[in-house]
């Protein structure tokens, strides 16, 4: 199936991530990191759980899954899916966003690509070296020596103990087996993680 229309469907894991338009910057200062995730809150976090996520220049990645259909607030008798209203609830997010990035640097038309891609994770596997990468991936672009030391993902939120967050860090947690397993899982090279892991251009 098509990269960019896999449906979003209840219960289920994905891997989301996309790009600025010719792969020109949709991040310009630290702040809108900061302001990316706030509005990733407002608009996404009431029909997705979020597990792991990395923000670079240029795109990023989100590890997510659909809440499940007792969880989603969708009008009885619509007429739209579940597809529908997730789809649209990513749109609005980006476009709130972009509009906002429009405004304080003068500039106009879209930042993103669209649609946004998503890939399905089918597999535990996929799932554990997926953590990773998304985590390692400032390093795989040469941002940071050691991605450790990247400040715009999920890897230290993980092992914070915050009450704030609203990633599943428990659930992450426990699923490496701790935090000691999960520190080990993501001193795997790179190289073997990133063959793993397929993506489409």
């Amino acid at each position: 199936m098509e990269i960019r229309k896999t449906p979003l469907e209840p219960g289920k894991f994905y891997h989301i991530f996309n790009r600025g338009i010719n792969k020109s910057p949709v991040f310009f200062e630290d702040k809108n990191y900061y302001f990316f995730l706030e509005k990733y809150a407002q608009y996404v976090f009431p029909w997705v759980k979020t597990y792991a996520y990395c923000l670079l220049d240029n795109h990023y990645h989100l590890l997510i899954q659909v809440r499940e259909e007792y969880e989603l607030s969708i009008p009885k008798n619509t007429k739209k899916g579940y597809e529908w209203y997730v789809s649209n609830a990513f749109s609005s997010f980006l476009q709130s966003y972009t509009r906002a990035i429009n405004k304080v640097y003068d500039r106009s038309g879209s930042l993103f690509e669209t649609p946004f891609k998503r890939i399905a994770i089918m597999n535990d596997s996929y799932y554990s070296r997926l953590v990773s990468y998304i985590h390692q991936n400032p390093q795989l672009h040469g941002i940071t020596q050691d991605f450790k030391d990247y400040p715009h993902s999920s890897y230290w939120s993980h092992l914070s103990a915050s009450k704030n967050s609203k990633l599943e860090r428990t659930d992450v947690l426990d699923w490496f087996g701790g935090e000691k397993t999960y520190r080990k899982f993501h001193e795997i090279e790179i190289e073997k993680i990133e063959k793993e892991i397929t993506l489409e251009d």
